[in-house]
Order: structure tokens, then sequence, then C-alpha cells
């Protein structure tokens, strides 16, 4: 899925950076008239209130906007799961508080099959432990850089990371006048 798909290009403009739920698959999700598609999986009120997105191979590809996962996140998502990621999505994610999990093969396979079958499928996702949870309790361990995963237990994002040095920059500041 391209990040055209995910965030279609004629909700760019917007000069916020919030409001973009709304708009999340937007041209899957909404007829020409603006009506809700009854068979996308997303207005199905089963998936209403879900908070992991479960998505296919090289998920956020296209042109490289951070209003793709502004979208998916104020749509009320806190994690995405699939296969593999387009890279600069990926870091587009952490920079901004969702987190992207990759996860291959047959564990990927069971939760996507499981979770078509089951409307009430809930699993569990432990970023400290690096685990996704299944309802019957089997752990899928996921790889994560340790700086990524401390700014998301943290909340810090880069202006917040650069705000841990305030004091430093103060005082730097201080030493180098404007002339």
């Amino acid at each position: 899925v391209d990040t055209d798909q995910i965030i279609p290009k004629q909700f760019l403009k917007r000069i916020e950076r919030t409001g973009f739920g709304r708009f999340l698959f937007f041209d899957w999700r909404f007829e020409p008239d603006g009506k809700p598609k009854r068979d996308f999986i997303l207005n199905r009120p089963e998936y209403q209130d879900c908070e992991i997105l479960l998505a296919g191979r090289n998920f956020g590809c296209g042109s490289s906007r951070e209003h793709a996962p502004w979208a998916i996140q104020q749509a009320g998502f806190r994690v995405v799961i699939a296969p593999s990621y387009a890279d600069i999505f990926y870091n587009n994610c952490f920079k901004n508080g969702l987190l992207p999990i990759r996860l291959e093969g047959k564990p990927f396979d069971r939760l996507a099959a499981e979770s078509e079958r089951q409307a009430d499928y809930r699993i569990s996702i432990d970023l400290e432990a690096q685990t996704v949870t299944t309802p019957d309790g089997t752990p899928y361990t996921f790889e994560i850089d340790s700086f990524q995963k401390q700014c998301l237990l943290e909340g810090l994002d880069d202006i917040a990371l650069t705000l841990q040095h305030e004091s430093r920059i103060v005082a730097y500041e201080k030493t180098h006048p404007i002339s």
C-alpha cells in the first residue's frame, strides 16, 4: 500500500498537523458521494476501535510524506504490523509516535488469517519485551532499534529530544552572542 492510498494527495493542502485521520484510505473507504463503502474492512462496526493495523508487504511505499503516519495515528491506530515497510515511512512512524512492527512469515500469516476469521480477535503488544502475543498466549518477538524504542516509551519526538539539552543550549548561546 503506497502513501497515496494511505492519505490521498488532495488532503495534503492542510496547514495543520491534525485532522488527517478521517481521510485515511479515503478512496478505498468512501464512495464518490462521500458515503462509506460497506465492504471496506475499516468501515465495519467491529473494527471501529482497533488500535493495531495489519498491513501488507512494503507498506508505506511511494512518496515520502509524514501525513501517512499522521493519518494512521489520528484514525486511532497506535501500531502497524507488516512484513516490510518502505524505509522513509518506517522512520516517519517513529518520529511521530507510531510503532511499526516488522513481522514476517508464519507469525504474520497467522495473525492475518485469524484476524480475518474472528472479528473479536485481540492481540497485545509489549514494546518493552518486544513481543506480539496472540489470544492463546503465543508470543512473537520483533526487533526494534533501542534508541527508537526508548523514544517511543518516553514519548519523545525530535523537539523533545532537543529540549532535554536545553540548559546546555542556553549556556552555549550565552557564550556566543549574536553580533
